[in-house]
């Protein structure tokens, strides 16, 4: 990762990065360049490393931030109209820390508004094109982040991964992407999809650099009670047995990226490492109960948008209920409505035991199921999703089959576990394919150093 010194100032390094912003504005990545702030933050820190002072381990080093953490420069909108207009008074924990380091945020990415979706199709400001073909989405809900990043623009962006909003757009875009340990960073001043399955993570072009950036930003966070101490430093584990799921390797899954799985695994035998085939039945429930658990998260989460303290209003009402109606319905999304319904369904009375406490009561099981394959094997190596990239506008008036689209890659975040999606090669046709290492619970460092032995 290239930091500023005296000879290569940040200035020069966010100059680069805005000037590349700009070059690629056709592929719709950013909601909002800092322009004026981030070269005001860049002569600051070539001032103090004139002066001789400590920058930090990030010092001037560019990055994308999703337009779903808060900070105090541009709109925080999560990319949807309903935000449109607020302007955070508080900055998120991870900002802080790598802001602290010397990191300069040079822009807001695009994503699905409120993360809801695997495409980036559901933004208020129009799609993310794919970093390798513009027909093809960027994957989502951190599509344009990880475009940014593909692009070379910046050297990293920040996502969230409530149900493979991290991994999957990585994959598509062939980088480096990872969701972490569930709690390994705070959650404190992002924009809350589902609160027991949002992770914090990063998209980048090398491991060495995802492990600079968890060790920056892991760790307790008293603004968030759900945060883990701080174990990533501490954390090592020496992998021998590598599990592959026998429940992926179907023709439900691009003959391709079976392919790169295979691949993989014999580079995994040829240096000595010990393959095991893992039957986990309970993962294929994880998909139903992903979409009623987390939609009923997002009902409660989304309540506090009624156009009475900040973001969009709408000017056609006339009464209180008229100003909340109008109000949402103009400016949610259809994705974020329908997940509104499904989740004000699924605990409605008469309905809350018939689905969300089995959906409940499968989450324990998909949690058993990881508990047992990981006393079988070190780490579970599958691919992210069925498919590389597809086309724009292919899936996005089924929302089932955009929704089969996270097959893969929810159960994780059911079960609280680390994933990093890795490339894998591209297809015959030059898109991306990536594949996700799944470790532990708190496996997150181990898991990332493992990753290079299949570089």
């Amino acid at each position: 990762m290239k930091t500023a010194n005296k000879r290569l100032t940040a200035e020069r390094l966010v100059r680069d990065a805005l000037e590349k912003a700009k070059h690629f504005a056709d592929y719709n990545i950013f909601t909002f360049l800092n322009e004026e702030g981030a070269i005001k933050r860049a002569r600051e820190i070539d001032a103090r490393i004139a002066r001789g002072e400590t920058v930090g381990k990030l010092a001037g080093v560019p990055f994308a931030l999703k337009d779903n953490f808060l900070s105090p420069e541009g709109q925080t909108t999560a990319s949807a109209h309903i935000l449109e207009g607020f302007v955070s008074p508080v900055t998120a924990t991870a900002v802080a820390k790598l802001e602290a380091e010397g990191a300069i945020m040079i822009g807001r990415t695009n994503l699905d508004a409120f993360a809801h979706g695997s495409s980036t199709e559901n933004s208020y400001f129009g799609p993310t094109l794919n970093a390798y073909d513009k027909e093809r989405v960027a994957g989502g809900s951190s599509g344009g982040s990880a475009v940014a990043v593909a692009l070379d623009i910046v050297e990293f962006a920040t996502g969230t991964d409530t149900g493979g909003s991290i991994r999957q757009p990585a994959s598509f875009n062939g980088i480096y992407g990872l969701k972490p340990t569930y709690g390994c960073i705070s959650r404190y001043g992002v924009v809350a999809m589902a609160s027991s399955t949002d992770c914090i993570g990063f998209l980048t072009k090398t491991p060495d650099d995802m492990d600079l950036l968890m060790s920056i930003t892991s760790g307790q966070d008293p603004k968030d009670m759900t945060t883990l101490p701080d174990y990533y430093e501490t954390n090592t584990h020496l992998a021998t047995r590598i599990g592959i799921i026998k429940d992926f390797d179907n023709d439900s899954v691009d003959a391709e990226i079976r392919e790169a799985l295979r691949s993989k695994c014999d580079l995994l035998k040829s240096k000595g490492y010990e393959i095991v085939e893992l039957e986990m039945p309970a993962l294929k429930y994880a998909l139903a109960a992903y979409y009623i658990i987390v939609p009923a998260e997002v009902a409660s989460n989304l309540s506090r948008y009624d156009g009475v303290r900040y973001g969009f209003r709408s000017e056609n009402s006339d009464t209180l209920d008229g100003l909340y109606l109008n109000t949402r319905s103009e400016g949610f999304m259809p994705e974020n409505k329908r997940r509104i319904m499904i989740g004000n369904f699924v605990l409605s009375s008469g309905f809350y035991d018939a689905y969300f406490l089995k959906a409940a009561k499968a989450r324990t099981l998909i949690v058993q199921e990881y508990e047992k394959a990981f006393d079988k094997c070190d780490y579970i190596l599958t691919p992210v999703s069925p498919s590389p990239a597809f086309k724009l506008g292919e899936k996005l008036n089924d929302p089932v089959a955009m929704y089969l689209e996270d097959v893969m890659s929810v159960s994780l975040n059911l079960a609280g576990v680390p994933g990093l999606a890795i490339p894998a090669g591209k297809s015959a046709s030059g898109l991306p394919i990536g594949l996700q290492l799944v470790g532990p619970r708190r496996s997150d460092k181990s898991l990332i150093e493992f990753s290079k032995e299949l570089m």
